[in-house]
């Protein structure tokens, strides 16, 4: 999942937050200008003792793991990411490496148009099933934070939170299990199929979604079915997917943006205009 609002919103500590109620290990890498893709992943040191090389294992070696302000780093360091998303290894000199199971990444990016901020490539953000965008709180809970949090600012507040861990690793896998068990009818398939077709045809968009945005948008809807209780999706699953699963996946033409079209508002447009199966 990636994070992205201005500094100051709790990203960091929202992660940290759902890292600290699940009892796996935990990894926090802080992403800056200066960071070498090395520095992620890992790398071979010699060792005189025994006059060999050793790998030693760089902070992508958790279960959880937090990429923080992934987009003040350059593309050459966010693209040591590619590999460890997508297939669960790391390669160093010819070696693949396994990383633990399960291996979750959380990321927060402060948004593109601060200074000192590098986009991400178009095959990184890919790989991240979700966009969340973290605005300001609303007066009333920004008030709740202010009274209850106020002695715990620039410490330790997950101190004061009073968590509990809920789940193990081998319920994470369990409950990823389950997930993928939800049925899907066939013509949900199809919906699923022609919104991901739609962006592709859409003239908002120079770059439509990816088949592999059509499959996490699919299991996106499964758990939100599980989370209602159900063990089917249905169209409006899909629908409550649809965006946080395909924002970060589109570029808009150069006229789109030009008007300010945001990709949120064009998604919406684009989601009013496919027919929804019954």
């Amino acid at each position: 999942m990636l994070l992205e609002g201005v500094p100051g919103t709790a990203k960091t500590t929202l992660v940290r937050t759902v890292a600290s109620v699940l009892s796996m290990e935990f990894s926090r890498i802080q992403f800056t200008p200066d960071l070498l893709p090395n520095d992620v992943t890992g790398s071979y040191v010699f060792r005189p003792a025994t006059n060999e090389f050793e790998f030693r294992p760089g902070p992508i070696f958790a279960n959880f793991v937090l990429a923080d302000e992934i987009n003040r780093a350059p593309a050459k360091t966010q693209s040591a990411l590619l590999e460890a998303m997508q297939e669960g290894t790391v390669s160093q000199e010819r070696t693949i490496h396994s990383l633990p199971h399960p291996f979750i990444v959380f990321a927060t990016q402060n948004p593109v148009e601060h200074e000192g901020t590098y986009p991400l490539p178009l095959a990184q953000l890919d790989r991240f099933m979700f966009k969340v965008m973290v605005g300001y709180p609303g007066p009333e809970a920004e008030e709740r934070v202010l009274t209850g949090h106020h002695a715990f600012a620039g410490g330790g507040a997950l101190d004061g939170f009073g968590l509990e861990r809920i789940a193990a690793p081998e319920e994470i896998v369990a409950a990823r299990e389950v997930i993928r068990a939800t049925y899907v009818r066939p013509e949900v398939i199809r919906y699923v199929r022609a919104l991901v077709a739609a962006t592709r045809e859409d003239p908002n968009f120079l770059v439509g979604a990816s088949p592999r945005a059509g499959l996490t948008l699919l299991m996106g809807a499964k758990s939100l079915a599980r989370f209602e209780g159900r063990d089917f999706v249905t169209p409006e699953d899909i629908k409550g997917a649809f965006i946080p699963s395909i924002r970060h996946r589109v570029v808009l033409s150069p006229g789109s943006e030009l008007e300010e079209v945001t990709p949120d508002e064009a998604l919406r447009q684009l989601l009013n205009s496919v027919e929804v199966p019954r």
